[in-house]
Order: structure tokens, then C-alpha cells, then sequence
């Protein structure tokens, strides 16, 4: 806005100074509220909070910026009149002149704007607030702001950034999601939007650099964005930091798979992202703001400083000199080429001499001391061993650590680190292309996850630069969300609200109405899918024979596309396609995967045990195979008209080793020549050995004679599993010998399987241990099975033991005890089959004594006297002290406590990978076994104490002698109050 003019057109018949306005009606600035990350500034009607009138009666608010202000500022004041008209209808005029109307929206940058700092002059916006800061703006009512003007709604940055943040903030307030175009979600129409009265203040993030990765982006994303746009160029980048911003990032590294080069493919690209805003930099391989692919097109010679030094910083200096002034981060360092290990031990002092002589080129190209060029060196895979080793770089050189690929934080600063004036930062990863077997197609993020690992960084001081490597964007839309947010305040999300965070972004996506139920979808789907990668099923992952693991998992997956279905259905069809790419595609999808391998391994399972039945389930599992086609090929070419089309073709089924698979294959699958004629035969419930109609019952190979122990206080169901080996219907019956045996079904007839339930009728049961029988008969046979029963009830409190295991969530505790302000917390959610604990702050004091140790307690129950071990479920934290490991005590009743290390025996990987490394982030669980030797019956109490901080607790499984194997380990006990 040219100012002088904009006065003497509408003060025509006035003289007036800049001096003048700034001492006309000076209004006494209300109370500065901070704007939190939910909260609203956006009232229902005029009325409300004397509001200010963005649209009313038809008519929007004119927006007003001055052109002098950054490109980037003027631009995103494009974007909220677009939004604006995309909730309203109404498009507002965009002015860089005074309209003289009675109200206006005036934007602008401290400095670069003439209104807002005469603003600040007159004391009408608070310069306190932005002066100086980085990347903070204020939203702010302001009567009679200039002559000629009733009333304005002022949105003022800190810098460029900051006002871009504030555009985007009122639009995002007035119902525009930053994923309007990523993931197509509407704008709830509005008539009018009014904007609360008073002075709302963003703060400034508390992560100073907040960004993404693009990676792995073949052949999804280079697909989709070379037929929507012809490429990676600056159209399709356009998009990319406009969802940063609105995000409010600031950050990338550009998509860098061969043959994708940044600053080649376009040379608008850089510009463009330093019009937009954002800060550029290139990846943890790739130094000197070169792309590794253009080494291979341009360079000279092998990637080796050793011996091709020369045309190395040839190289680099061009990077450099591309760069300009550019605003931008320079990796420095070196890797190897291809992301590889530059040597086989670490050469420190050649390391050392790489990056001086890099700093070197830096100052002097930019003609500035090499200490006021922003720099980080990453330490990603082995370059974290030169830092162990000890070797440190310059004080202005931001350190960036990194995660092992799988979201686990490999190493964290000491207190003695943080007066490294550079910084440290954290590069993270929702998407990995490596050991064990990459992941890639589905997002398989926690949120919780994310919350533990990033907090734990940011209380041990790595807060100056978060990155993650999010893949080809879709469809990791939540965790990038939850991760920007986090990032500008982490201060401001304890573990209590994650499950807040999930309704208040649903409610952001899909609307008010059906945002606790979405919330609840998007929750569990993620949960499901964090237990093991989709890429990583296999037919025997879930146990067939224990615990109906594989059924329950089938169960939940079922229940989940349920409700997801239910919500789909209820939402306005404006929603339908945002729901489906954010939250039912991913539960339908990987529902069906799972569906497919359950049935592939019961397949096996009854092939081995001579049933026709495994014949139907193979069949059952092709079926699956070819609906995920089907629901990939929906998502191309029907969705939103084919816009999202190549978007999820990453294979996703049939890997053999840790890079995917050209094609989609279908698992093994077990086919069985099944007799001509029916013949009957049956399983038992945790059964040991298969039996058919054509063994001798007295054989080593008969089927097990006995279910397991029935309790009146479990009061257990257990089922007979009736088979046929043939073709027909095979006829069968099951008679109680005992009047307090109950059976679902007494007779029948199958085709391929029923399973039918024994329960006991406590009432008429007798008392003590007693054995009573089933007669089970077909194709003219009959057998005998035990049904043992305990019918004693002793004092139990707890859970319960049912048949020697006792399985409990850890966030099921009965007692906590806290130390001063250091406390065992739950983070809900968090975890494999329930919610995890930890101790906060995650950057307590290592306790050297158990009286002065946080303490849960956990009240259990045993039948008998055994011998008791304990299994430990950890979430798969690495040692990230670097020291002997992460501890904690355990004991029960009163013995002494055991001290467990959760990183005894291990050694770091090499990123060859070691076998626990490989185990523990595919299973995305550690298991710690403690033995504690012979325990009376009764009720006891389980204690586990804090030792280290960063410890994640998720569940503990007591073995009284009869734990048997599966994934997921028992299910939760029974408990008694």
C-alpha cells in the first residue's frame, strides 16, 4: 500500500502527516490473548463479542497489503480470498490501495508494510509482540485504526513468514483445511463469518526449522505428478509449500530419487520456494545444496575427496553459487556415494577437513564469514559414529540427529552438549525405503509414537530443526499434520490430549457432527496397522491355534470398516471423498490385506491337518488378492475423476527382503485332495495334534484328549472344531456326560467346519477339581474328551489367572506413587493392544534408589503356587543415552527387586542389521523376561519402578506355566475390583 497516496484520495480536502494518524484516537489495547492450536477466534454471529464483519449481508470485507511487502505475503493474500469465496461465495476485493470504505482486513510485515508499522507507532498493534521475533503474528480488531476508517481487522508478522502463518490461520478459522487440496476437504458453507473482537497472538514456534522429506516418491508421487503437472516443477511445488505453510512449516528437502533433480528439473523451483517462504535445503547424503543425481550427469571422476578433490569442490561451488541468497540451510559433510557409508571405519580427520574446506567454499561464495550461513550436518546411520567417537563440528553448525528409520531416536544431547550455540535437530521418519522390509504404502504412524519419541527429543534440547521423511505425502496427511503442530509448540500437548487431537482434527477434515466417531476410526486403524507393517504380514504372523489371535484381529479389523462404513454413509456427500482417502480407504484396504493373510494361513494350518477346509480358505485369500486390486484401481480412476491416479501403487504384497517386490504376490497358499466321501474329524481348542476318523484314538498322532481347565470366576468357553477330510456333509454329535456340561450345539452336519462351545453350569457343577467327558461322534466313530473344571472360588483381587497366564495393560495400575514432580503417566493409545506408561518429564534425573523411584503397582491373582516369569512389553526405544542401557525394577509382593536392563546384549547396529534391531522394529515391541521363582497362591502385587526415564511400558504377561506363543501375546485378564 502506498500510503501518502491512499490518504489523498480519501482525506482529499486534508493535510496530514504520517505524525498526524499516529496521534489520532489512540484506542487502549484489550488483552492479548495467545492463540492456541484449536482455539477459536471465529464468532456465530455479529453480535457475539462486538465481532468484526469479515462477510455479512452479501457483501466480504475488502483484504488490503501493501506492495511493498514480500511476494510471498501478497500472494498467500491470493489464497484467503479464495478461501473466502470458497466458504462464502463472496470473493472480497484485494487491494494494495484503500478502498475508503468503513472497514478493511489490512495485512502486513513489520518493516515491510507502512499501515502496520504506523499501527505499531500509534500503539493500535502491539509491537512488543512481533519486534524482533521470529515468525509470530498477531490477529488483532482494531477500531479506528486510520482516517476514514471505522474498524479493521489487522493481521500483522514478525517477519515473512509470520504474516503468512496469520493469513493462513484465518483461513484455517474460518473452516479452509490446509489439506483443501491434498486430500479434498470441503469447506462448510457459511453466509456470513464474523471475527471475535480482541488481540490473538501466535507466539513464536518453539522449534525454529519445521519441515518434510520427500522421498521414496517412486513411483507413486513422480507418477501422479508428472501426469498432473509434467513433473516435479514448479506447479507441482506450488502445491508442496503451500501445504507447509498452511501447516505452518518452513522446511523441505526436495524429492531426490533418480533421476529427480530439484534445482535442474526447474530452475523456478528454488526461486519459487524462496518467494513462498521456504527454507530449502538438501538431504542428509546430499551436501553443498547439490542434488545426488547430478553428480552422476555433470560430475567428474569418483565420488571420493581422497582422490578427486578438485572436482569435488568444483561441484559444491557451483551448489553454492545457484543457492545465492536464497534463503537456506547447507548440509555439509559427506556420505558415500548412493547413500552409502563413506569408508569402512570412520575417517574423522578426512570428515573434519571435508567440512572446513566446505565452509571454506561457503564464505567465500557468499562473500560473508562462514558462521553466518545457516548449516547442518546430519547424523544419519554411520555418521552417528563419528559424533560418538567424539568428533565435533564448528559452534554454528546445527547438528541433526536422526531416528533408526523406524521412529526410534537413536541418540540425544547430553546436558554437557546444549551450550553448542548451532543447535541440534531431529530427522524422523513416517516412510523408509531399507532393513528389515521397507514401508511404504500405507501410513502405519502412531500419533502417540510421535508425541513419546519428539518429546523426549525436545526436553533433552533437539528443538532447532524437526524433519521428516513423509514419503510421497499421501497418505501419511495425520502424522504430517500432528508432527508440524507438535513442532511449533511442544509445550502444548501432553499425552492427555492426544485423544483430543485426533476429534479436534477430524472435526478440522470431515465437520463437527461425526468428529468424535471419526476420531475414534482414525485412532484404531492406526493402532492396527502400527503393529506390524502391511509389507511385513505374513500367513503366520497372527496364531491360528492360541488365543483365536488371528480371529480377534480379523474382529477388530471388521468392527473398525464397520463403523468407518457407518461414518462414510452419515456424512454429507461433500465429505465422502475426503473421509475416504484420510480414513476408510485405509481401514478397507488393510482390512482385506489382513483378511487375505489370515486366510492364506489357515490354509496352512488346515492342510497340515487334512481338512477340505483349507481348499475354501485359499480360495478366500485369492479373493482378497483381487479386491486389493480392486481398491487400488478405485482409488485411480474413480476417485475424484481420476485425480489421484498412480497416488497408492506401491507394491505392497509379497516381499521376500527388504526392497519391494515389481509386482503384487499372492502369498503360498495350501490346496488339499480332499476323499470323495465325507469323514469326520475334529480340533479342540489349544489342541496339540491333528485326528481323523482313520487313526487309532490310542495313537501317537491322535488328536489331544482334553480341553483346557474351566473356572467359575473366568468362566471360560472353549470350543470343539468339527471337520470334514472329504466331500458332502459330514454328520456329527456332541453329548455332555454331565448335566453341568453345556454345548452350543448338540448335532449337526458340515460341509467344511463348525465350531461348537463348551461352557459349564457353575450351579449344578460340583465343587473342586473335577473331570467330566464330551462323546463326540461321526463316520461311525466316537471319542472321548476331557472337560476338567475347578470349581473353587477363592479370594481374588486383580486380574486374574486363567489357565497359568496373567496378562495385564500396564496403564491398568491400581496404585501410582510419584516423586516430587517426576511421575509414571499414560499415554493413551500408545501401543500394541492398549495404552503404554512412561515417566514424565522424559528428561528426569537417572534414579540411583529405589525409595526415591516413581512406583506403579498392579494387584494379581494365582490358583496355584508355581514358578512365576514375567514378560516385560516394551516399546522398542533405543539406548539413546549411549550409556549401559535404559532400567527399571520389578519385583513381586515383597521381594527383593530385579533390576532390568532393556538393552542387555545388545549391540548397536550396523545398519546391516542386527537380529534384535531387525525383531524389535518389526514387531515394534522389546520383550524383557524376569524370572522370580516359586510364588504361593493367592492375591499378589506386582511393582515396577523407574530407574531411567524414555522407558515405554506397554503390558506385562505373567507365566504360571501355561503361556503359549503368539504375536500379540495374551490377551488382556480378567480383571476383579
Amino acid at each position: 500500500m502506498n500510503l501518502p497516496i491512499y490518504i489523498k484520495s480519501v482525506l482529499s480536502k486534508w493535510v496530514i502527516s504520517l505524525a498526524t494518524i499516529a496521534t489520532i484516537a489512540t484506542i487502549q489495547a484489550g488483552e492479548v490473548e495467545s492463540l492456541n492450536l484449536w482455539d477459536t477466534i471465529i464468532a456465530e454471529s455479529a453480535e457475539q463479542h462486538d465481532s468484526f464483519a469479515l462477510v455479512s449481508d452479501g457483501e466480504a470485507t475488502s483484504l488490503v497489503y501493501d506492495d511493498g511487502d514480500w511476494k510471498g505475503v501478497i500472494r498467500a493474500v491470493g489464497d484467503l480470498k479464495d478461501d473466502l469465496e470458497r466458504v462464502t461465495g463472496i470473493a472480497p476485493a484485494v487491494s494494495s490501495e484503500l478502498s475508503g470504505k468503513a472497514k478493511a482486513v489490512l495485512i502486513g510485515t513489520v518493516g515491510k508494510s507502512a499501515v502496520i508499522d504506523e499501527l505499531i507507532a500509534a500503539g493500535k498493534v502491539d509491537g512488543k509482540l512481533l519486534d524482533g521475533k521470529w515468525e509470530a503474528f498477531v490477529i488483532s480488531t482494531v477500531e479506528n485504526p486510520l482516517p476514514g476508517i471505522d474498524q479493521a481487522l489487522v493481521i500483522a508478522g514478525s517477519d515473512k513468514r509470520g504474516t503468512i502463518y496469520g493469513i493462513y490461520e484465518l483461513s484455517k478459522q474460518i473452516g479452509v483445511s490446509p489439506w483443501y487440496y491434498w486430500a479434498d476437504v470441503p469447506a462448510a458453507p457459511k453466509a456470513a463469518l464474523y471475527v471475535k473482537n480482541g488481540t490473538f497472538y501466535s507466539g513464536e514456534p518453539k522449534v525454529k526449522y519445521r519441515g518434510i522429506f520427500l522421498n521414496d516418491e517412486s513411483p507413486c508421487l513422480r507418477n501422479w505428478a508428472k501426469e498432473q503437472f509434467g513433473g516435479h516443477n514448479q506447479k507441482f511445488y506450488a502445491k508442496v509449500f503451500e501445504l507447509i505453510l498452511r501447516n505452518r512449516g518452513n522446511y523441505l528437502w526436495p524429492a531426490m530419487w533418480l533421476p529427480t533433480i530439484f534445482n535442474v528439473d526447474d530452475p523456478e523451483n528454488a526461486r519459487l520456494a524462496d518467494e513462498y517462504g521456504i527454507v530449502m535445503s538438501t538431504s542428509h547424503h546430499e551436501p553443498m545444496m547439490r542434488s545426488h543425481q547430478e553428480w552422476y550427469e555433470e560430475g567428474e571422476g569418483p565420488w571420493n575427496y581422497e582422490s578427486n578433490k578438485a572436482k569435488l569442490q568444483d561441484f559444491w561451488r557451483g551448489g553454492i553459487e545457484r543457492m545465492g541468497n536464497y534463503e537456506s540451510v547447507v548440509t555439509v559433510g559427506m556420505r558415500g556415494d548412493g547413500d552409502e557409508a563413506m569408508a569402512e571405519d570412520t575417517a574423522i580427520d578426512l570428515l573434519k577437513t571435508i567440512i572446513s574446506d566446505q565452509r571454506e567454499i561457503l564464505s567465500d561464495v557468499l562473500k560473508k564469514p562462514a558462521n553466518e550461513i545457516p548449516q547442518v550436518w546430519a547424523l544419519y546411520k554411520e555418521v552417528q559414529d563419528y559424533y560418538d567417537e567424539g568428533m565435533r563440528v564448528d559452534d554454528d553448525i546445527l547438528v541433526l540427529f536422526s531416528d533408526d528409520n523406524w521412529g526410534n531416536l537413536r541418540y540425544l544431547p547430553k546436558a554437557e552438549d546444549l551450550g553448542h550455540k548451532g543447535g541440534f535437530g531431529i530427522y524422523y521418519h513416517f516412510d523408509y525405503v531399507g532393513g528389515p522390509v521397507s514401508y511404504r504404502w500405507m501410513n502405519v504412524t502412531q500419533i502417540e509414537r510421535v508425541w513419546e519419541q519428539m518429546n523426549l527429543a525436545y526436553e533433552h534440547g533437539a528443538k532447532d530443526l524437526w524433519i521428516v521423511n513423509v514419503g510421497d505425502i499421501k497418505p501419511m496427511e495425520l502424522p504430517i499434520s500432528f508432527f508440524m503442530d507438535f513442532a511449533w509448540d511442544p509445550e502444548a500437548i501432553d499425552a492427555a490430549d492426544l485423544p483430543d487431537y485426533y476429534t479436534q482434527w477430524a472435526a478440522q477434515q470431515f465437520g463437527e457432527t461425526h468428529a468424535k466417531a471419526a476420531a475414534d476410526v482414525l485412532a484404531r486403524y492406526t493402532k492396527y496397522n502400527s503393529r506390524r507393517t502391511p509389507e511385513m504380514l505374513n500367513p503366520e504372523l497372527y496364531s491360528v491355534e492360541n488365543y483365536r489371535e488371528a480371529d480377534r484381529i480379523l474382529e477388530e479389523f471388521r468392527d473398525l470398516s464397520k463403523d468407518a462404513n457407518e461414518i462414510y454413509q452419515s456424512l454429507p456427500k461433500a465429505y465422502h471423498s475426503a473421509f475416504y482417502q484420510l480414513a476408510l480407504f485405509p481401514v478397507d484396504a488393510c482390512l482385506n490385506l489382513n483378511e487375505m493373510y489370515v486366510a492364506a494361513g489357515k490354509s496352512k494350518f488346515y492342510a497340515e491337518r487334512g481338512y477340505a477346509t483349507a481348499n475354501h480358505y485359499a480360495d478366500v485369500a485369492r479373493e482378497h488378492f483381487a479386491k486389493d486390486a480392486e481398491l487400488t484401481r478405485y482409488f485411480h480412476e474413480d476417485l475424484e475423476g481420476g485425480k489421484w491416479n498412480h497416488m497408492m501403487s506401491q507394491t505392497h504384497i509379497g516381499y521376500t527382503y527388504w526392497n519391494h517386490p515389481p509386482l503384487n504376490k499372492i502369498p503360498v497358499l495350501s490346496y488339499v485332495q480332499v476323499r470323495d466321501e465325507p469323514e469326520f474329524g475334529f480340533l479342540l481348542e489349544y489342541g496339540k495334534k491333528p485326528f481323523w476318523g482313520w487313526l487309532d484314538v490310542e495313537s501317537d498322532w491322535a488328536y489331544s484328549e482334553s480341553l483346557p481347565n474351566f473356572d467359575p470366576i473366568n468362566d471360560q468357553e472353549f470350543f470343539v472344531e468339527v471337520l470334514n477330510r472329504g466331500k458332502g456333509m459330514v454328520d456329527y454329535s456332541i453329548k455332555p456326560m454331565q448335566d453341568w456340561i453345556r454345548v452350543s450345539s448338540k448335532s449337526g452336519s458340515v460341509e467344511r467346519q463348525e465350531k461348537v462351545y463348551v461352557s459349564i453350569d457353575w450351579k449344578k457343577a460340583p465343587t473342586g477339581s473335577v473331570v467330566g467327558e464330551l462323546e463326540i461322534s461321526g463316520s461311525g466313530n466316537t471319542y472321548r474328551v476331557q472337560v476338567p473344571i475347578s470349581n473353587e472360588r477363592p479370594e481374588v483381587s486383580g486380574f486374574v489367572e486363567n489357565n497359568g497366564v496373567i496378562s495385564i495393560e500396564a496403564a491398568k495400575y491400581d496404585r501410582k506413587t510419584s516423586i516430587g514432580d517426576i511421575s509414571w503417566i499414560e499415554v493413551p493409545n500408545l501401543g500394541r493392544t492398549g495404552s503404554a506408561m512412561t515417566v514424565f518429564p522424559s528428561n528426569a534425573d537417572r534414579r540411583d534408589s529405589l525409595e526415591n523411584s516413581p512406583v506403579l503397582e498392579y494387584k494379581f491373582t494365582t490358583f496355584a503356587a508355581a514358578d512365576i516369569s514375567i514378560q516385560t512389553y516394551l516399546s522398542p526405544t533405543l539406548n539413546f543415552t549411549k550409556g549401559e542401557g535404559l532400567k527399571f525394577a520389578i519385583a513381586i509382593d515383597d521381594a527383593e527387586p530385579q533390576i532390568v536392563n532393556m538393552h542387555e546384549g545388545e549391540v548397536v547396529p550396523d545398519w546391516k542389521h542386527a537380529d534384535w534391531w531387525s525383531k524389535s522394529v518389526a514387531e515394534r515391541i522389546k520383550i524383557k523376561t524376569s524370572e522370580h521363582g516359586q510364588i504361593a497362591n493367592g492375591v499378589h502385587t506386582l511393582r515396577v519402578w523407574m530407574l531411567d526415564p524414555g522407558v515405554v511400558i506397554q503390558k506385562f504377561v505373567i507365566d504360571a506355566g501355561g503361556l503359549k506363543p503368539s504375536y500379540l501375546g495374551a490377551p488382556e485378564s480378567l480383571r476383579v475390583e
